[in-house]
C-alpha cells in the first residue's frame, strides 16, 4: 500500500481541525474510519503523526514535517487542476478583534475583491458560512467547542488556544496587578460576553463557579460598547487578549488562564481554492501575530507561546 491523495487530505484535515472527531465531521466520514486511516498512514511512514489527548490531536515532530509537505503537495495539485475563478466579491466574516482593520488591508492585497462582515457571534458566523452567506471567516470558539460546520466547509486552526483576559477600570485596585485572580472579581458587575449563545456565557459562569462565586451579569451591550461602562467604574468584562483597552480601561490576564479560546479560519471549498485559502490563512495569522506583539499586556505571553502553538501551521 502507498500513500494516496486521500491520505494527505485526511492528515491535513486532522492537523487543521486539531481533533480527529472534528476532522471526521469535516470530511463527512465516521471517527472510527478516520482513526483507522490515520493508523494505516502512521504504519506507512513508520511513526506516530499526532499525540492525542483531551485537548485534541497535536502534531508530533514527524507529523509537523508531513503536514508541511502534504500541504505543499496539495497546493501544487490544486494549481494543476485549478478551477475558473468565482465571480463576485469574496464575502469575509470575522469576530470582533483588534486586528480587523489590519486584516482587511492584508485581505485586499490577497483577494481581488473582498467585503468584510464583523459579528460578535461565532455561532452566527458559522451559520452564515454554512448557508453560503459568507465565503470565509475567522471564528473564535471555546477551546473545547465545536463549530459544527457542514461538509464543503474546510477549516484550519490559526491558534489552538489563547487565554481570555479581563477589562476593568484603570483606577481599580486590581489594575495595579500584573494579573488578576478571577475569585477577586466576585463582587463586580459584569458586562455579558458578546455572542452568549456561543457558549461564552456558559464558560464564564462555569469558571466563576469554580472560583467560588456566581457572576452578576448586569449589562448586555453590543461588543465594544461596554468600554464606557468599564471606564466609568461600573463593570468588568471578558475581552480577547489583544484588546488594547482604551481611556480609563485596563486589560489584564486572568491568573491560571481559567478561560481559553481557539481561533479558527474556515472557508467554503467552492469559493476559495486551497492555494487561495493558504494565502488568506497566512494573512490572518500574520495580522493576529502583529497585533499580539503590539499589545504590551499580551506580548509576553505571545513571545513565549505563540511560535510553539502555531508551529504546525
Amino acid at each position: 500500500m502507498e500513500l494516496e491523495i486521500r491520505h494527505l487530505r485526511a492528515i491535513c484535515a486532522i492537523g487543521d481541525a486539531g481533533s480527529v472527531s472534528r476532522a471526521a465531521t469535516q470530511l463527512g466520514i465516521s471517527q472510527p474510519s478516520l482513526t483507522t486511516l490515520l493508523q494505516r498512514v502512521e504504519r506507512l511512514v513508520g511513526g506516530r503523526l499526532f499525540d492525542r489527548g483531551r485537548s485534541g490531536a497535536t502534531p508530533t515532530p514527524l507529523g509537523a514535517q508531513m503536514l508541511q509537505r502534504a500541504r505543499l503537495l496539495l497546493v501544487e495539485l490544486e494549481a494543476f487542476g485549478a478551477a475558473v475563478p468565482v465571480d463576485g466579491p469574496v464575502r469575509f466574516g470575522s469576530v470582533h478583534m483588534e486586528c480587523v482593520a489590519a486584516l482587511f488591508s492584508r485581505l485586499e492585497e490577497t483577494l481581488p475583491d473582498v467585503t468584510l462582515h464583523v459579528d460578535p457571534s461565532s455561532t452566527a458566523l458559522a451559520l452564515a458560512i454554512g448557508k453560503g452567506h459568507l465565503d470565509a471567516a475567522v471564528i473564535a470558539v471555546d477551546e473545547e467547542g465545536d463549530l459544527g460546520l457542514p461538509r464543503g466547509v474546510a477549516q484550519r486552526i490559526v491558534v489552538p488556544w489563547v487565554p481570555v483576559y479581563v477589562a476593568l477600570p484603570a483606577d481599580h485596585p486590581l489594575a495595579a496587578r500584573s494579573e488578576v485572580d478571577l475569585a477577586d472579581l466576585a463582587g463586580e458587575a459584569w458586562v455579558g460576553p458578546p455572542g452568549a449563545e456561543d457558549g461564552s456565557l456558559t464558560t464564564l459562569r462555569a469558571a466563576c463557579r469554580a472560583a467560588g462565586f456566581v457572576p452578576r451579569i448586569r449589562f448586555e451591550v453590543p461588543s465594544g460598547a461596554g468600554r464606557q461602562l468599564i471606564a466609568a467604574g461600573k463593570a468588568v468584562q471578558l475581552v480577547e487578549p489583544t484588546s488594547q483597552g482604551g481611556p480609563g480601561v485596563a486589560v489584564r490576564p486572568l491568573a491560571g488562564s481559567p478561560m481559553r479560546m481557539r481561533l479558527v479560519f474556515c472557508w467554503r471549498r467552492e469559493r476559495l481554492t486551497w492555494s487561495q485559502a493558504s494565502r488568506v490563512f497566512a494573512e490572518v495569522l500574520g495580522a493576529y501575530a502583529d497585533q499580539a506583539l503590539a499589545s504590551p499586556v499580551f506580548r509576553p505571553w505571545w513571545e513565549e507561546w505563540g511560535s510553539v502553538l502555531t508551529a504546525a501551521n
